[in-house]
């Protein structure tokens, strides 16, 4: 039996928002409630146990079976207390997902019955099966055994009747098969390089903390009209859809008034985020209608990465609650903005210091310099990586469309920055770097701004832009695990100041004081990076990326080729020696990357197929027998079709486009019973790109074929019911 498409969509305007009933309290009073934070610990763990586990977050020191039994008590005692029945390891496989098994806490009591148990070894690790996740070659069906380790960091946490205990994932031989080991040792790696720099400027630099603050971009659709959309339910886009008269052309969307049943579904969601120690601070309408976007205050990027794909998860099922589905997917809608993640990352020291804020005086002001100035070294050096991180074949459609960065990674420094650096050239080395209006300006003084934050702009075109005392990666997809853009952003700025400082160390041995040598060691890099990798223009022209080949920088648009560039000489040299990546797990990530791409464009070209031929000819055709018996009763009566010239035009148009996608149709099964044939995951890659670029091609008849059927007889929601919730 159909649905009919109209009648859905009365019934998604007439839904009213779902009332959220609040904590009758503070949002401090619930905030964590659901988290074994370090408040908990003191409540739960003994002193022995306390002081070994703070140890081992606090400076990495490893846990003992006892410490892990005696933590284990104190965990199973708070979950008791709030209802726990089961327990998980919550991890991060190469799914771009979390996954998690459940166990029960019960076994047996020896009497006949069962007890709840929960010790330091179900704490610790367990077991789940490595070959039925993405691994990429490295274990076989019948090498199933992997591990999942227990990460003391990220704390953890309750999901309604379940202990969550977030954990990494690796193979029997030891290779990560997730995002959380490569992040965490892409931390260790540039803390490791960062403090013998930092020590350069202060002594009492014991360890420097990646943070990342991350802006979720999401839409939201009615789930009625989702469920009569067999492309957004499988792909999570829209692969036909004709644009709506009205979209976003008049910004009237963009930070306007949040719709009352979004509003709910925003506020049900930060209450679920609190509890759970997230710490959610900004909603707000984006630019496309159905956009929204929230984010959290920052945090340290493990943590942090860990409570995004936990809201990711909240939000989908929250949503559902309030009659909506989550869009994730960076291009679910032709004609609109799509959705990124912007990362914005940055880093600090266990002194309090911020490394890309301006210092307190010169000294500081040198340090501030030194680190911004090999980040942008970094980005230089490894621009394609960093683009390969972030590539998919959902990304793919966001990045260029003249609303997101371009394919081409840059930096965006503004002009104070910009003539900052100009100004470091020129001067001599021991110039001191001052703070104009905390000392008096004299010749010779470089002068970074006091009010710096305010001083510069914002560049929507510019994939990695410096935001005043941080930067925002923001080429990251709305669908993506930042783990994936923050293991190669800290593992490649951590390679750079390895050999900064060794660079530094030449200097020094030459005799020269410690702030002339560490400016006549960046002021090479500052030149370098001023001509090739910094740009504050419009990133969307043609012209900037005839530029950026000019420059060297990598303008490559396809996916596939993109992944290669994880197992380059360069890239490897980088990863092995940071001790982020084995060549053996990048080989095997690239092998997964080739996999999912191709199987995701497969899916895509399957469902764009069979909805083609199973909703779009038959109701087109129905609509064209309407005409056919409207010119035959025309004929019958008058005796001629002089008066039929409209129907007769849109007769033949409906036939033209009908056999076009017949056509077109045809091509793509072949061309991807081709692609399946292939047995290297890369070429196969390299075929289903060219199956992509062909989507559209047979898209373009189907929206033509939207614009002049029957209203009544179209069989799918349309975008300009889809697109606006009242």
């Amino acid at each position: 039996m159909s649905i009919d498409r109209l009648d859905l969509v009365k019934e998604s305007f007439e839904k009213k928002a779902v009332e959220v009933k609040a904590p009758d309290c503070k949002t401090s009073d619930y905030y964590g409630e659901l988290v074994f934070d370090r408040k908990k610990m003191y409540k739960y763990l003994d002193a022995y146990t306390l002081k070994a586990l703070l140890e081992c977050i606090d400076k990495g020191v490893a846990l003992d079976r006892k410490t892990a039994d005696g933590v284990a008590r104190g965990m199973k005692e708070w979950a008791m207390e709030n209802k726990v029945t089961h327990v998980t390891h919550w991890f991060q496989p190469l799914t771009e997902g979390t996954a998690e098994k459940h166990d029960s806490l019960i076994d047996y009591d020896g009497k006949g019955g069962v007890i709840e148990t929960f010790d330091g070894k179900s704490l610790a690790q367990q077991e789940p099966d490595a070959s039925s996740f993405p691994n990429g070659g490295i274990r076989a069906t019948f090498e199933a055994r992997g591990y999942t380790a227990w990460d003391p960091t990220s704390p953890v946490f309750i999901q309604g009747d379940t202990l969550c205990i977030p954990t990494v994932f690796v193979s029997y031989t030891g290779e990560a098969l997730d995002y959380k080991t490569p992040l965490k040792k892409a931390l260790k790696a540039v803390s490791d390089a960062a403090v013998p720099i930092c020590k350069l400027f202060d002594p009492n630099v014991n360890k420097v903390y990646s943070y990342l603050g991350w802006e979720q971009e999401y839409f939201l659709v009615d789930e009625s009209l989702y469920a009569a959309r067999p492309d957004l339910m499988i792909t999570g886009r829209t692969l036909m859809g004709h644009n709506s008269s009205k979209n976003q052309q008049l910004d009237d969307h963009y930070f306007g008034a949040i719709p009352s049943r979004v509003a709910a579904f925003m506020r049900d969601l930060e209450i679920a985020g609190h509890r759970l120690g997230i710490p959610l601070k900004t909603r707000h309408n984006e630019v496309a209608p159905n956009q929204f976007e929230l984010a959290p205050i920052y945090g340290e990027t493990n943590l942090s990465n860990d409570q995004n794909q936990i809201v990711m998860n909240l939000m989908n099922s929250i949503a559902r609650k309030h009659g909506f589905v989550v869009l994730f997917h960076e291009k679910p809608f032709d004609g609109v903005n799509g959705s990124g993640k912007h990362n914005n990352w940055s880093l600090g020291t266990d002194t309090g210091t911020l490394l890309f804020a301006p210092g307190k005086d010169a000294n500081g002001n040198l340090q501030f310099v030194t680190f911004f100035v090999n980040v942008l070294a970094a980005v230089q050096k490894h621009n394609g990586l960093l683009k390969a991180s972030i590539a998919s074949a959902t990304n793919a459609h966001r990045l260029g469309a003249n609303e997101a960065p371009p394919a081409i990674v840059s930096a965006f420094l503004g002009e104070t920055m910009t003539n900052v650096l100009y100004k470091l050239l020129e001067v001599p080395s021991d110039t001191p770097i001052e703070i104009a209006g905390k000392k008096g300006k004299s010749v010779g003084l470089i002068e970074i701004p006091e009010l710096f934050v305010d001083n510069t702009d914002r560049n929507r075109t510019s994939p990695f832009a410096f935001t005043g005392n941080r930067f925002e990666f923001r080429a990251v997809g709305s669908s993506a695990n930042c783990a994936g853009a923050m293991t190669t952003l800290n593992a490649a700025v951590a390679e750079q100041l390895t050999e900064f400082k060794a660079a530094v160390e030449l200097e020094l041995a030459k005799g020269k004081a410690t702030n002339v040598a560490v400016m006549d060691a960046l002021k090479p890099i500052i030149a370098s990076v001023l001509g090739v990798v910094c740009f504050d223009g419009n990133g969307y022209t043609e012209q900037w990326k005839q530029e950026a080949e000019r420059r060297g920088l990598d303008i490559q648009t396809s996916v596939p080729e993109m992944i290669k560039l994880f197992t380059s000489e360069d890239s490897v040299k980088m990863f092995t020696s940071t001790g982020v990546y084995t060549e053996k797990e990048l080989e095997a990530r690239n092998e997964v990357k080739w996999e999912m791409y191709s199987k995701k464009v497969q899916i895509e070209s399957r469902v764009l197929v069979r909805m083609a031929i199973n909703h779009i000819i038959p109701a087109v055709l129905d609509y064209k027998s309407k005409l056919l018996k409207e010119v035959a009763l025309n004929k019958e009566v008058f005796g001629n079709t002089d008066n039929c010239t409209t129907e007769l035009e849109l007769i033949s148009k409906i036939s033209g486009y009908v056999e076009e996608i017949r056509v077109k149709t045809a091509a793509m099964k072949q061309a991807r019973k081709q692609a399946n044939a292939i047995s290297s995951e890369y070429e196969k890659a390299v075929a289903y790109h060219q199956i992509a670029e062909s989507l559209a091609d047979l898209r373009r008849p189907i929206d033509k074929l939207e614009e002049i059927v029957d209203n009544k007889s179209w069989p799918l929601p349309k975008y300009r019911e889809l697109l606006f919730i009242s």
